[in-house]
Parts: C-alpha cells; structure tokens; sequence
C-alpha cells in the first residue's frame, strides 16, 4: 500500500471523490504543511496555522498508480487559484501535493507541467515533501454521504462526484469494492 496526501479546496470534496476510486483503500481528511501540532479546524479556518485541509488516501498501486491519482486530483479542482476553490477562500483551500517520496515527487512535477501546457495557465499547486498529517475531527469524516442534502454538498460536492465519475468511469470502484 501506499499514500498520497492532497490539498485541493474543502476536503470534503475530495473524501467524496477518492473515497469512490477503485484501488483507493482509505481517505481520511485532516491538515497537513502547518507549523503547528496537533491543529483543530477552527485553528486551520484561523489562517494562522499554515496548514491545508487534505485528505490523506491509501491506496493499492497495483490497482491505480500515482499518477492516476493525480490525473484525477487535477481534474476535480482549479489548480490555477492562489488561497481558494470556488467561494472557499482562504490557505487552508489552497491546492497541494505533498509527496511521500522522489517518485511521488518526480510524478508530481511531471504532471504540472503537462497540465500547465493543457490549460496555458501557471499551476499554483504547492509541492512539499510530507512532514505529519492531523486527521480531522470525526464530524468532518464521510461528510458528505452522511448530509448529501446540505446545501454545500448539493451544489459543490456532489457536481465534483459526478464530474469524476464520467470523466474516469473506469476508475470508479463498483458496488463499493476494490478490484482488480
């Protein structure tokens, strides 16, 4: 098994994607690439943390790669935006990779470039070696299949699911398992 840990807008967003990606074992929202131990989400929100909300996914790479993790990271969010995704505005939205080896860093650099030459725009995603993850508080884990009516998961989340699943159908894990 291996780890990507992304940041990439509210990790709600990308709980409810990854968590529907065959080969993806894991997803667990926290805070990663802060100064401070042991964050809580009103001390991420405060701006005075550094850190990004992220999800820490563990996957199995001989199912998806790295790479198709990244392809599909890319694709549901604005790696353009400085601070924000959509009307969540601030530096714990802002896109990031933080990688958990050379590989995963090489592959990251890789595909920023071939997605700043696809858009013609500077890529603003922050790529930083892995330091600690701080897994979110309870409440935020499966948040959106728990409150699929609240507005946000309505007219956030829930375009960025459906997004994933027709732009990668063959990446989607069927009936809620992992296969091969």
């Amino acid at each position: 098994m291996e780890k990507a840990t992304l940041g990439g807008g509210c990790f709600w967003c990308l709980e409810a994607v990854f968590s529907r990606v065959n080969g993806v074992v894991d997803v667990r929202p926290g805070y990663a690439g802060g100064n401070v131990k042991n964050p809580t989400y009103e001390e991420v929100c405060s701006d005075n943390t550094g850190h990004a909300e992220v999800v820490q996914i563990t996957f199995d790479p001989s199912i998806i790669t790295f790479m198709d993790i990244l392809e599909i990271f890319f694709d549901i969010h604005d790696p353009t935006t400085p601070n924000r995704q959509g009307n969540d505005v601030g530096s714990q939205y802002r896109s990031i990779i933080l990688y958990h080896s050379e590989e995963q860093k090489k592959i990251s650099e890789e595909m920023i470039k071939k997605i700043e030459g696809r858009l013609g725009k500077k890529v603003v995603t922050e790529l930083k070696p892995f330091d600690a993850f701080y897994e979110a508080e309870e409440y935020h884990h499966h948040y959106f299949e728990r409150h699929p009516n609240q507005p946000y998961c309505r007219v956030v989340i829930s375009p960025k699911v459906k997004k994933f699943m027709s732009h990668f159908p063959e990446k989607v894990r069927m009936e809620g398992k992992t296969t091969q």
